[in-house]
C-alpha cells in the first residue's frame, strides 16, 4: 500500500505539472478562435478597453523566459516573472485609462485605477514596495498623470524615484539601465524615464530633470543611431561608442518612440527644450514611416520584411505618429500610417478584446523572445489609440 500511494503522488504530480504546461497552449488556441474580427472602431476601443479594466486590478503575469515546458521549474526558482516587467505593464494600463477617462465619466473604471495606485503607496505618498529599477519610472509617470489634480499626493514616492534616477547617473552624464551595467545605455531607458522627468522636472521645478530628459535622447541620437537615419540600434558603448545588439529591433523603436513623443508632449509650448525636441521627432518619423509593413504593422525586426509583425512595437510607434500628425509638415503622412496601425492591431485582436501576438521580454542584448502573445503593456496603447480624439 505504501509503495502504491508514493505512486499516485507521482502520478498526480506530474498531471499537475502537465496541466500548468497545457493551459496557457490551449488557452491561446481557443483565444484565437474568430480573432480579428473587429471592423468598427467604436466596438474594438470598447473591447479593448473593458479587458483592460479587469486587468488593471489583475494584471496577467509576464514570463521572463521563453520555456513552455516545465513551467513550474521557473515558478518554484523565482524565474517566471519580476516586479520591473510588471511595472511597465501596469503603467501602459495607467496610460491607456488616463486618456479614456479624459474623455469618459466611468465610476468603476476610477475605482480601477485608484485599487492599482493604492496597492502601489501608503502612508505618505510612499512606495510600499520602492522599484529597484528605472523601469518603475513609466509607472510613476503613469501615477503622476492620474494626480495632477492633487500634486502633492505622491510627491514623497515621486522624489523616490527620482533619487533612484539619480543613483542611475553615469560618469556621461545619462542614466544607466541598470547599475550592473556601467558602460551601456539602452534604448529601453528613453521610455521608462523620460516622460516621467519632464513631468516631474515641470510640477516640482526641476529643471536638471527636464534637461536630463533631453540630454538622454541626444546622446542616444549621436551614439545609438545607425549612421544617416533614426534607426536606433538595442544599446550602445559610452566608452567604445560601439552599437550592441540589433539596429531595427522593433519594440526597441517603440521604447525611444514613447520617450521622445510623450516627453515632446508635456513639455509646453514656448520652453527651451520643446523646438530640439521636435526636431527629433520629426527624424525619427521619418525613419519609422519608412519601415511601416504593407498591412500598417512594424515588425519585431523592422527592416526585415519577412519577419514576423509585432503587435507592442505597432502600438507604440502608432501612438508616436499619432501625435507626430499634430507637426504640420508631418501631418497628413503621419495620420495615415498611424490609422493604418490600428487597422492592424484590430486584426491582432481576439474576440475577448485582448490584443494578441506581441514579443514576448527580451532576454539580453541580442537575445530576443520568440513567443508572441498577450502582453497588457500592448492593450494599454491601444486604449491610448482608441481613446485619443484624433481617433
Amino acid at each position: 500500500m505504501p509503495g502504491l500511494t508514493f505512486g499516485l503522488i507521482i502520478i498526480a504530480i506530474v498531471l499537475i505539472i502537465a496541466f500548468i504546461d497545457a493551459a496557457p497552449v490551449f488557452g491561446d488556441w481557443l483565444g484565437r478562435i474568430h480573432i480579428g474580427r473587429y471592423s468598427d472602431r467604436r466596438v474594438w476601443g470598447t473591447a479593448v478597453t473593458e479587458t483592460g479594466m479587469k486587468w488593471l486590478t489583475r494584471t496577467p503575469k509576464i514570463k521572463l523566459t521563453d520555456n513552455t515546458r516545465l513551467i513550474v521549474l521557473d515558478m518554484l526558482r523565482g524565474n517566471y516573472t519580476r516586479p520591473a516587467i510588471q511595472h511597465w505593464q501596469e503603467a501602459s494600463l495607467l496610460l491607456g485609462f488616463h486618456s479614456y477617462l479624459s474623455h469618459n465619466s466611468d465610476p468603476k473604471a476610477e475605482a480601477a485605477v485608484n485599487a492599482l495606485i493604492a496597492a502601489k503607496f501608503g502612508g505618505g505618498g510612499k512606495w510600499i514596495h520602492p522599484p529597484q529599477q528605472v523601469d518603475g519610472a513609466i509607472l510613476a509617470y503613469g501615477v503622476m498623470k492620474h494626480s495632477a489634480e492633487r500634486p502633492e499626493a505622491y510627491r514623497a514616492g515621486m522624489d523616490q524615484m527620482w533619487e533612484l534616477i539619480q543613483e542611475h547617473i553615469g560618469e556621461d552624464g545619462t542614466v544607466k539601465y541598470r547599475k550592473s551595467m556601467q558602460d551601456y545605455r539602452y534604448v529601453d531607458t528613453i521610455g521608462f524615464i523620460c516622460p516621467f522627468l519632464v513631468v516631474y522636472g515641470l510640477r516640482y521645478d526641476k529643471p536638471e530633470c527636464i534637461r536630463l530628459a533631453v540630454r538622454q535622447i541626444q546622446e542616444y541620437e549621436r551614439f545609438g543611431m545607425l549612421p544617416g537615419t533614426s534607426m536606433p540600434c538595442h544599446a550602445y558603448s559610452t566608452g567604445t561608442k560601439y552599437p550592441l545588439g540589433l539596429y531595427g529591433w522593433g519594440r526597441g523603436l517603440g521604447w525611444y518612440a514613447i520617450g521622445l513623443i510623450d516627453a515632446w508632449r508635456e513639455l509646453p509650448d514656448g520652453h527651451e527644450c520643446k523646438q530640439p525636441l521636435e526636431e527629433a521627432v520629426v527624424r525619427f518619423a521619418r525613419t519609422a514611416l519608412a519601415v511601416q509593413g504593407e498591412q500598417g504593422q512594424w515588425n519585431w525586426t523592422v527592416t526585415r520584411p519577412e519577419s514576423r509583425a509585432d503587435s507592442s512595437a505597432t502600438a507604440m510607434l502608432a501612438w508616436f505618429l499619432l501625435n507626430a500628425s499634430q507637426i504640420g509638415e508631418l501631418s497628413g503622412e503621419c495620420a495615415a500610417a498611424a490609422d493604418s496601425a490600428v487597422s492592424y492591431l484590430m486584426e491582432a485582436t481576439r474576440r475577448s478584446g485582448a490584443v494578441d501576438f506581441s514579443q514576448g521580454d527580451t532576454k539580453d542584448i541580442g537575445v530576443y523572445s520568440v513567443l508572441f502573445n498577450i502582453l497588457p503593456f500592448t492593450q494599454g496603447f491601444c486604449i491610448r489609440l482608441a481613446n485619443s480624439k484624433d481617433q
